[in-house]
């Protein structure tokens, strides 16, 4: 399904910090034909000059009664949600209705499509690609133009023809590049049979210079490389063109597996490898309580934060958590510091917010659900370490864990004994501290398919020994 959107407004992007859309109209495609339409003027809150009057001949006095943003923000939502966001030059329709949304302390995210930029590709050779142009050059009326509902209308017909050539547009293949290829990665298939294991570990594959291009981790790194080679995934093709060699280190535990390749990306920052390359970590989610008892989170600057919970390499992805949060426990905008402290938030207005804003949710049922995530992610002991499994049969691995950070892991053997701290640390290789790293170990107890918590031992440094004993 397609939401085929057109906004009329009354500046450019930079110009207003708010209220600058006048009309909107969006028309719902099945891929066939239109279903649905919605078209209304809005009030833009703030003065339109003379010179967008002349533009789109929406006046002050035509706006003056019409709904504001906030009042048809939620129509908005419902009629776009799980639909692709077209328009014709995309990026402007889409990013004034992300920042009116933004306003509202709102994430608004959908996936975009630009007629524009598919003209380009379908029909190359046009003298020009704006609306009325273009659809003049393919026999398309356009009535009522710089109008929302007028020029969707265009838009309409256009993505019709261009769903029409689409369709009949051939794709081509070498035949002769894609047979050498085969060949190629038939012999790198036989190349990684010999020489990786069926054990858990990190793996690196390498190029021709020998330099580390990608690292990942799997309880079976033989498996997990050879599914590479079945990705259909453009980076994977790339990646395999590359490789030339392929090394590994065997470790046992899937949670050492985990820590050890995390660091090894921030090490090597291999040129395939899209996450955990980040070295420096800017933002982080804190929480406390104000002076009513409520629990807040709030996203802050790493460096000044006092109860972080979890930690990123910038703003977006903590906002993206913290979002995350607000939509699977029901918190509140305010109490998340992503709206005005004094405003009922713009999900209470929706129904996402139980109304902890609007003083109709009682404290203690609010603070219940932010406790969850809180109790889901902080280590309830800060001194503690974990027992694993190690690479072979009479070997464990330890993972320790000192004032509530991550410090290293080493491997002992089970008739290894322990009086102290200090004494423990001693068989770890003591890694460089990066908080993701205490982010896996805290995921190790919320997500069976990294490690089934039963599987290992979580003990203080005082009782490894006699645990280490008993099994």
């Amino acid at each position: 399904m397609f939401a085929i959107i057109d906004i009329e407004t009354c500046g450019g992007k930079y110009e207003y910090k708010r209220g600058r859309i006048t009309e909107i109209c969006i028309a719902i495609h099945d891929g066939l034909q239109v279903v649905e339409k919605f078209t209304t003027l809005i009030n833009p809150e703030c003065y339109i000059s003379p010179y967008f009057i002349s533009l789109s001949g929406i006046s002050n006095e035509m706006v003056a009664n019409a709904p504001k943003f906030h009042e048809v923000a939620k129509k908005i939502i419902e009629l776009t949600e799980g639909k692709i966001f077209v328009a014709h030059n995309v990026g402007f329709d889409y990013g004034f209705i992300k920042d009116e949304f933004a306003g509202l302390g709102y994430k608004y995210k959908r996936e975009t499509l630009c007629t524009v930029r598919l003209s380009r590709k379908l029909m190359p050779g046009k003298l020009s690609y704006s609306l009325g142009k273009l659809c003049e050059s393919i026999g398309i009326d356009v009535e009522n133009r710089h109008r929302a509902e007028g020029d969707v209308d265009a838009t309409v017909k256009l993505f019709d023809r261009l769903l029409e050539l689409k369709s009949m547009h051939p794709q081509y293949k070498n035949q002769g590049v894609e047979e050498l290829m085969t060949r190629r990665i038939d012999k790198i298939k036989q190349y990684i049979l010999n020489k990786l294991p069926e054990t858990c570990g990190v793996y690196y594959f390498l190029n021709k210079e020998q330099e580390i291009i990608y690292i990942g981790k799997s309880v079976n790194m033989y498996n997990r490389a050879m599914s590479h080679f079945n990705s259909k995934e453009h980076k994977s093709k790339k990646m395999l063109n590359d490789l030339y060699n392929v090394d590994f280190v065997e470790t046992g535990s899937e949670l050492v597996a985990l820590l050890h390749e995390a660091e090894e990306i921030k090490k090597h920052k291999p040129k395939y490898n899209r996450m955990r390359k980040a070295d420096l970590f800017t933002h982080t989610i804190d929480w406390f309580k104000d002076d009513k008892g409520i629990i807040n989170f709030k996203i802050i600057d790493y460096e000044g934060s006092e109860n972080p919970l979890v930690s990123f390499v910038n703003y977006s992805t903590a906002r993206e958590r913290l979002e995350k949060w607000l939509e699977e426990y029901e918190l509140c905008l305010r109490y998340c510091h992503l709206t005005s402290d004094e405003a009922i938030c713009f999900n209470h207005k929706i129904k996402k917010c139980k109304g902890i804003c609007a003083e109709e949710e009682e404290i203690l049922s609010y603070n219940k659900r932010a406790q969850e995530i809180i109790d889901s992610i902080i280590f309830k002991d800060q001194h503690f370490a974990l027992v694993d499994h190690g690479k072979t049969t009479n070997e464990r691995s330890l993972i320790v864990i000192e004032n509530g950070h991550y410090v290293g892991y080493g491997y002992i053997d089970k008739t290894d004994s322990f009086s102290s701290l200090e004494e423990c640390k001693g068989h770890i290789k003591k890694s460089i501290f990066y908080p993701d790293a205490d982010d896996l170990i805290r995921l190790t107890r919320l997500t069976e398919e990294l490690i089934k918590f039963h599987e290992f031992y979580k003990i203080h440094f005082r009782e490894i020994t006699a645990i280490l004993e008993k099994d």
